[in-house]
């Protein structure tokens, strides 16, 4: 077993799919050259305690900056009514995370003698009670702009004076001996870091309809990353990034509620200030 695994490993990481001809894992490996500062794979590890300084920034900011701005802009924090105790419905619901089958509700109706109409209403407030408020929603979808807002912001400012910036075609000058720079190393923890929290907050978020896909995004992205920084391809990587980032800001923006972004601003900043 142990063969095969490093048969399927070294065939994965063949210097022939992954580097250009002539050059080697030992070429590109940390401290190879003294002129040359490459990526390190073992600095992957650090954005995973970064991570859970995001999480604490968000929890603070979402409980003490965005949930009253929320609140001062008449987002509404209340849940519906909820529904009646009922053991039996109850077992139903959990049991069924779809939309229970007309059949199903015909038979809790007459189990509990009651119309169908009540069943469903039932089943409807009960599932309301599932969903996340109004306040809540905002206050997520506040930190993930801010969060773009501040990533965009910071890849433009390091990239602005970088070749590749410019004229994409230096991302491939003299690979794969290209240096990396202090602010697009930081650049990228802070992105890698952003992802981990993504995936560890999921858990503990109001989990939504898209609860797996978005998951499988999170790993998806976390997984490209450390593959460009492992092959030192940091510098389309950077580009990749900030292009992502500054869609995402107008995503987040874009709110279900159409809440006033004039009015946002200035209730933000008040309470900011």
């Amino acid at each position: 077993m142990a063969g095969i695994l490093k048969t399927v490993n070294g065939a994965f990481w063949s210097e022939y799919v992954w580097l250009p001809p002539n050059v080697t894992w030992k070429d590109v490996a940390p401290g190879s050259r003294q002129d040359i500062i490459t990526t390190d794979y073992r600095h992957l590890y650090i954005p995973l305690p970064m991570a859970l300084v995001l999480l604490t920034i968000r929890y603070c900011l979402e409980k003490y900056w965005f949930g009253p701005v929320g609140i001062s802009l008449g987002i509404k924090n209340s849940r519906p009514k909820k529904a009646p105790n009922n053991p039996l419905l109850e077992k139903a619901f959990l049991s069924n995370h779809k939309q229970l089958k007309h059949k199903h509700i015909q038979g809790l109706a007459k189990q509990l003698d009651w119309s169908e109409r009540q069943v469903e209403r039932w089943l409807r407030l009960r599932r309301s009670q599932e969903k996340p408020t109004t306040l809540v929603k905002f206050t997520e979808n506040a930190w993930r702009c801010l969060y773009y807002i501040f990533s965009f912001c910071y890849g433009i400012i390091i990239l602005w004076d970088k070749p590749w910036f410019w004229n994409i075609n230096e991302c491939w000058n003299g690979y794969p001996f290209q240096s990396i720079t202090n602010d697009t190393w930081w650049y990228y923890m802070f992105s890698l870091s952003f992802y981990w929290s993504l995936c560890v907050s999921q858990f503990f978020d109001n989990k939504r309809k898209d609860f797996w896909q978005m998951f499988v995004h999170h790993i998806a992205t976390i997984i490209l990353m450390s593959f460009s920084w492992v092959c030192n391809l940091v510098r389309i990587g950077t580009l990749v990034l900030v292009t992502h980032d500054c869609a995402d800001i107008f995503l987040e923006v874009i709110y279900k509620k159409k809440i006033n972004l004039i009015n946002f601003i200035k209730s933000f900043l008040n309470l900011g200030g």
